[in-house]
């Protein structure tokens, strides 16, 4: 085993295959190590994420290099069979490849029996191998921009369903009507890590693939005749966040929540909210809204001019950071900020929306939570205790970027950074990188005048990633991951930015300018030698 750094509380551990990685994983979750809070496994890799007030990073090594790594001993998983229509458009590739007929490929598919090791890429995409198959399938040289929901493909060792459309470069074997991924279900990814798989012949004939409706209705805000907020203009973008869902990782699903965690904290602590309540994050201003009946909000985050019209006309300006009135007929409006990017709109008693997946965050990679405002929602505010009390001492926890300045982000080499020059990895910190207006809650594309080159070539296996990754993509030029990242990725992630930095992160407006400040140089992690 390999022990790489990550950032403060998680570290990537990396193993010679995925038999292996599948047999730590097992002992992980049949022995728990104290302090372990998720494990996110991969083709060759573990990302683990970890408590560091219950157990060192060098404990934690310690204890995991203890594993026997020879035998799995998990317990069988939930069996599903899965018919599917042989007709994919690289099925006779895939024959040629393994220098075989059709025929014999759709016979061994079927016959093998197959096992999910990890889930990535979409919720609900099952990476699934098999103990009897030595297939290895090359990706396509030039990937789809979209394979259809159900589309059957495989790539290297694995076999997969497309649970949703999307681009891939996987090769195309078939397609099923079975959804993989369905919010109307208890259990909403059909296949999870550990589950046994076979594939059965329905024949060639077309499958038509029945998925849900986007769930709008379920997941729209709640009309109410009583106290609401009706929505006059949505701006860039508005959406429901709160402080994420933590631990969804084995359907594929990241934690998204609020880009700036610690506004949205303090406008639910100003209006007397638990600070993990819901609230509206609001994109570059731009938003209007209507007050129907009396209520008490509050607006953090980016620096704006905030306006409220009364019904007879009168306009008066407030404040970020304080309690604000509204009455019936009160119009509230957001211009554009002069620093920061996202505002937080906070209402006492919070919103009545329903939880989808344990939280009420929208995220933008997955389309899983309630669905982004428009105009003429109308948003219903709950009841509140008349005696919760509220914070009149709340303030920013930093000064808000703006486009014209150079924001210093902490980073944590690792867990790649051995894959690049030695002057790349100098260039990443001395060098300016401007942020591109292709940013957005998935991550921060950033442009420098020099790109990053890499010592390693080859093609890396897609491992575990965390918000606040520095991921650097065949152009060389850094991908910095926010709340919406993608749970796995292919390319090496160089650094990582401090825990502590993220809130500012996602802060930091289009045009900005960023330098990066390292605060631990790479080196991979040894065990504690003084343990029993």
């Amino acid at each position: 085993m390999r022990f790489l750094p990550v950032n403060c509380n998680t570290i990537m551990v990396e193993l010679s295959g995925l038999a292996e990685t599948l047999a730590l994983l097992d002992s992980l979750n049949m022995a728990p190590i104290l302090g372990i809070e998720e494990i996110i496994p991969a083709a060759r890799t573990l990302m683990v994420r970890f408590r560091p007030t219950k157990v060192s990073i060098q404990q934690l090594a310690t204890e995991i290099g203890r594993r026997d790594l020879q035998e799995r001993s998990h317990a069988m998983g939930k069996r599903v069979v899965i018919p599917v229509h042989y007709n994919g458009d690289d099925l006779a590739l895939v024959a040629e490849i393994l220098g075989c007929t059709v025929q014999k490929v759709i016979r061994q598919h079927t016959e093998n029996e197959y096992t999910v090791a990890f889930t990535g890429f979409a919720p609900g995409f099952a990476y699934m191998v098999s103990n009897t198959s030595q297939w290895n399938i090359p990706r396509r040289t030039s990937p789809r921009t979209r394979i259809p929901a159900g589309a059957v493909a495989l790539a290297g060792e694995f076999s997969s369903i497309y649970p949703q459309a999307s681009p891939g470069g996987w090769q195309l074997i078939g397609m099923t009507a079975e959804r993989m991924w369905d919010l109307s279900r208890p259990s909403p990814a059909l296949l999870q890590p550990g589950y046994r798989v076979n594939f059965r012949d329905a024949g060639r004939h077309p499958a038509t693939i029945s998925l849900p409706e986007t769930p709008d209705k379920d997941m729209a805000p709640a009309l109410v005749a009583s106290s609401h907020l009706e929505i006059l203009s949505v701006g860039l973008q508005t959406l429901f966040q709160d402080l994420g869902r933590v631990g969804q990782a084995k359907w594929g699903i990241s934690g998204s929540g609020a880009m700036d965690k610690s506004a949205l904290r303090s406008a639910n602590r100003i209006v007397g909210n638990p600070s993990d309540q819901a609230g509206l994050e609001i994109v570059q201003g731009g938003f209007k809204a209507m007050a129907h009946g009396q209520m008490l909000i509050a607006i953090t985050g980016a620096s704006c001019p905030i306006e409220i019209k009364t019904p007879s006309g009168e306009i008066f300006s407030v404040n970020t950071y304080q309690p604000i009135d509204l009455n019936e007929g009160d119009e509230i409006s957001l211009g554009v900020p002069v620093a920061g990017m996202r505002s937080y709109l906070s209402v006492r008693g919070g919103f009545t929306i329903p939880a989808i997946l344990s939280s009420h965050s929208f995220d933008t990679l997955s389309n899983i939570g309630p669905a982004p405002l428009k105009i003429n929602d109308k948003l219903a505010v709950g009841e509140t205790s008349r005696c919760a009390a509220i914070s009149v001492c709340e303030t920013p926890a930093f000064d808000m970027p703006d486009k014209d300045e150079i924001v210093i982000l902490d980073i944590l080499f690792g867990p790649r950074t051995d894959w690049f020059t030695p002057e790349s990895i100098d260039l990443l910190s001395k060098q300016i990188w401007q942020v591109t207006p292709q940013s957005n809650r998935i991550g921060l594309r950033l442009n420098g005048e020099c790109s990053l080159s890499r010592i390693k070539r080859q093609e890396l296996p897609s491992e575990g990633t965390c918000a606040g990754a520095i991921q650097i993509p065949a152009n060389g030029q850094p991908v910095l991951f926010l709340a919406d990242h993608p749970l796995t990725g292919g390319y090496p992630v160089i650094a990582s930015i401090a825990d502590y930095h993220l809130d500012l992160a996602g802060q930091i407006p289009v045009n900005a300018k960023i330098r990066f400040n390292p605060i631990r140089q790479f080196h991979e992690i040894q065990g504690s030698h003084d343990l029993p």
